[in-house]
């Protein structure tokens, strides 16, 4: 069950926890009290927008996605043009992926340099307080950094499914794309090419949220935000888990069949000068987390779009005004996913403490 492959100390899978029949969590997963789920974060009235993209022209649907990211950073899309069956089966095909023997996914064991393959901890910082959660990462762009042989043999149509699935996820990204340049008044493609074109990378995250015998006292996920350009997540059709801050709440987000959630990332948020967390004047990333369940498991599948891996992003140049000076300091993708991978998921720290001073 344990095995260091680089990681500072021994990784136990949290399923294995699980499935172990205890009834009491390890020190290690419990949070303090202030970061714990509570009965009044799950009881909030707001609820994340849904928009119809299949009701909307691209200027209306442009609007509303700007005005979404505006106010929340969040949105629900349906009627998205990906199939239902596709979205469904390769769901399901990854929950068959981590019902399989532990022997078996063991063989994919990733390691703190990549992240690429079957884990249990996002960051390397010996003795952190860890998260009640497995997963399964794997590169899809560029093309230099997707490799099948990295990708889990067994289920026998993973792999294409898989491939399938994320071009699908792909082709949506770029229709988004449009509408958020659109929606802060460039063109079209401005967005797209600021990213590196043509260039940009993607990588899929698994989650896999075993059942926990003690949930009020742990996270699958501790609050952050993305560290990439824009997340578009597929939840899991039964059970609930996500949740997105929304001022002092935390608002625990209602899935929609075959819907996929989509959340601005850190980088599209460092791209636009004018990002205040109070005024709302431009997009941002927004501080999210998941909750874990004692009667059920859960599953999610993330896609990362991020921009070129070693392009310095700064803020657009049309959206630079002497009332809207740069905040952040320029970054590639890379440096800052360096910066994350040290830490762990925290909060909103982690892209607050790059801003230039004012």
């Amino acid at each position: 069950m344990d095995s260091n492959h680089g990681w500072p100390e021994p990784i136990i899978r949290v399923q294995s926890l699980s499935e172990s029949g205890t009834e009491t969590i390890p020190t290690r997963y419990i949070k303090p009290p202030s970061d714990r789920p509570s009965i009044a974060a799950n009881s909030s009235p707001l609820s994340i927008p849904v928009i119809d993209m299949s009701a909307m022209s691209r200027e209306e649907m442009a609007s509303a996605m700007s005005a979404a990211c505006r106010e929340w950073g969040f949105f629900q899309v349906v009627n998205h043009g990906v199939r239902p069956e596709l979205v469904r089966h390769a769901r399901e095909i990854w929950r068959r992926f981590f019902h399989l023997p532990m022997e078996e996914k063991q063989r994919y064991a990733n390691s703190p340099t990549t992240y690429e393959g079957y884990g249990s901890r996002l960051g390397v910082e010996k003795g952190a307080c860890l998260d009640w959660g497995d997963y399964y990462f794997l590169h899809v762009l560029p093309s230099s950094l997707k490799n099948h042989e990295k990708w889990p043999a067994l289920p026998p149509d993973l792999r294409d499914i898989t491939d399938e699935y994320t071009r699908e996820l792909l082709n949506l990204c770029g229709r988004v794309m449009e509408a958020m340049s659109i929606g802060l008044g460039l063109d079209p493609t401005r967005l797209q090419e600021s990213f590196g074109g043509a260039e940009v990378g993607a990588c899929l995250r698994v989650n896999y949220y075993p059942k926990c015998p003690q949930p009020d006292l742990t996270l699958g996920l501790s609050s952050h935000s993305d560290p990439g350009g824009m997340t578009v997540l597929l939840v899991d059709d039964r059970v609930r888990g996500l949740q997105v801050r929304k001022g002092s709440d935390w608002v625990t987000v209602e899935p929609i069949l075959d819907a996929f959630i989509l959340n601005v990332g850190d980088q599209i948020q460092s791209l636009f000068p004018c990002f205040q967390v109070l005024s709302n004047a431009i997009y941002k990333s927004v501080e999210h987390r998941v909750m874990v369940n004692a009667a059920n498991e859960r599953l999610s599948m993330a896609l990362f779009y991020n921009p070129k891996a070693d392009l310095p992003l700064s803020p657009i140049q049309e959206l630079i005004t002497p009332d809207r000076p740069a905040l952040y300091k320029p970054m590639s993708f890379n440096e800052y996913r360096l910066y994350i991978r040290q830490r762990g998921p925290r909060g909103k720290s982690q892209v607050e403490s790059l801003k230039t001073s004012q």
